[in-house]
């Protein structure tokens, strides 16, 4: 590193720290703002919010255009949420970047569930709780704020920034990003890049950073299970005639074997060098209730990052306070199911219809429903600019990072893919174990926070002294 090098990494270190009061009040003002996407919520929340991100960028200077754009859902003519776009052309033959995260967040659930209210951003315990506070608008925040330490340094050092620099925060993210290709295609030459960071992931805890170089892949659908073209009392017939609840309970069942692990020929496990994790992490992390034993075989990272995974996420059938005496003609289920790497969703897919047509009991009738898939993503870890975000995470964590695997998915990285095939893909984030993203009492290490602004904020530094 030369001695000017040096002198700037320093500045960032300081404008970073010195700035630092100022990101979290953005951000608790951010949190404030309930930005769900769902189409049951007000929508006016997720404009407000993408306006509010709109300004801040625009303070900054930096930005040769700041816009908030929408672009239609795949297949049809609706438009998606707002994004907030922003771009500065690079100068001097030096690369661009661009910083992804999104602005919208899941519904918060019960309030009765949360400690303290769920769009009221509170600090206890060196944690920021709120809906969003981690997932993702830390994810933001860390953008806005490696930025911001960078300039200032850059101008007190007498620097030019001359890195180029774009952003897309999206607006529907947790509403299965239905406009995300649209957006690409029609913003192509605004978002283009040399490298791409994903800021929508964990490190591996609240001391070592990590990069995530796996993902695995996504199918969902409908279930319906029919066996009767009527409801019937169960006292008539009850016995020798099969109700819809009992065939679903059967079908279903047949998608895992005695151990909990998926059961479904043509399923795949992908080869992934695993670190060490221990069940006793699992237990904490996962809430497992005393007694209560892990699914599945094999080492527990390659049962979450490697291996097949299929869960019922939801069912339409009376509810205990609408129950009857009376046989169920049809069950409807959704069915998640999350696919290793390598593996085609669409292949998935079929492979699931097959297990399930092959093992319908009593003759049941089975109706699959609007099918989603999300390719999964491996990262290739052999490009410069993985190198540089490794050495930026273990000069501002103190730490060498460490490359994890995710058991969840971010389809859309298929998309980047396709439409920037030359980007070097960087998925990291802001979120830790015990940051519970998507469930109550969400909530983001603030210490954690402080070293990921910081990595980026020398990543950026670093890419400034490149060329391409």
């Amino acid at each position: 590193m030369t001695q000017d090098q040096a002198a700037l990494e320093a500045g960032i270190r300081s404008a970073a720290e010195t700035q630092f009061p100022q990101t979290m009040e953005d951000l608790a003002a951010l949190v404030r703002i309930p930005s769900v996407s769902w189409p049951a919520f007000d929508a006016a929340h997720v404009a407000h919010s993408a306006e509010a991100i709109a300004a801040l960028l625009r303070e900054t200077g930096v930005f040769d255009v700041v816009d908030i754009r929408r672009a239609p859902v795949e297949g049809g003519t609706e438009l998606g949420q707002p994004a907030v776009v922003a771009r500065r052309e690079p100068r001097g033959g030096k690369p661009t970047v661009l910083l992804y995260a999104h602005h919208d967040v899941q519904p918060p659930g019960k309030d009765e569930d949360w400690e303290t209210p769920p769009f009221e951003p509170t600090e206890r315990n060196g944690r920021l709780y709120g809906r969003g506070a981690a997932d993702d608008k830390a994810g933001v925040m860390a953008h806005l704020g490696a930025i911001r330490a960078f300039a200032a340094a850059a101008e007190a050092e007498g620097r030019e920034l001359e890195l180029g620099i774009a952003l897309f925060i999206e607006g529907e993210e947790e509403w299965a990003s239905q406009s995300f290709g649209n957006f690409l295609r029609e913003n192509k030459d605004l978002l283009a890049a040399d490298a791409i960071i994903v800021a929508d992931s964990s490190n591996w805890d609240i001391e070592t950073p990590a990069l995530t170089v796996a993902l695995r892949g996504a199918v969902a659908f409908n279930l319906r299970i029919d066996t009767l073209d009527h409801a019937s009392h169960s006292g008539m017939f009850g016995g020798a005639v099969p109700d819809g609840m009992l065939a679903a309970v059967r079908v279903l069942n047949a998608l895992w074997d005695a151990d909990g692990a998926v059961a479904v020929p043509g399923l795949v496990t992908a080869d992934l060098t695993l670190p060490e994790y221990g069940e006793d992490r699992l237990r904490e992390e996962a809430g497992l209730l005393d007694g209560v034993t892990p699914i599945g075989r094999g080492d527990i990272l390659s049962r979450l990052w490697a291996q097949p995974a299929i869960t019922i996420t939801g069912i339409d059938a009376p509810d205990v306070a609408n129950a009857s005496n009376t046989l169920i003609p049809g069950v409807r289920v959704r069915v998640s199911a999350r696919i290793a790497p390598g593996q085609d969703p669409a292949a998935a897919y079929a492979a699931i219809q097959e297990h399930l047509r092959a093992n319908a009991p009593f003759g049941a009738r089975l109706d699959f429903e609007d099918p989603d898939f999300g390719q999964a993503f491996l990262v290739d870890t052999s490009g410069w600019a993985v190198s540089e975000v490794r050495g930026a995470m273990a000069d501002a964590w103190d730490r060498e990072p460490v490359d994890i695997g995710v058991g969840g998915s971010i389809p859309f990285i298929a998309e980047l893919v396709e439409e920037f095939p030359g980007a070097q893909i960087l998925v990291t984030g802001v979120e830790d174990p015990d940051g519970r993203a998507h469930s109550p009492n969400e909530s983001l290490h603030i210490e954690s926070f402080r070293k990921s602004l910081l990595t980026e904020a020398l990543f950026l530094a670093r890419l400034n002294a490149r060329t391409v």
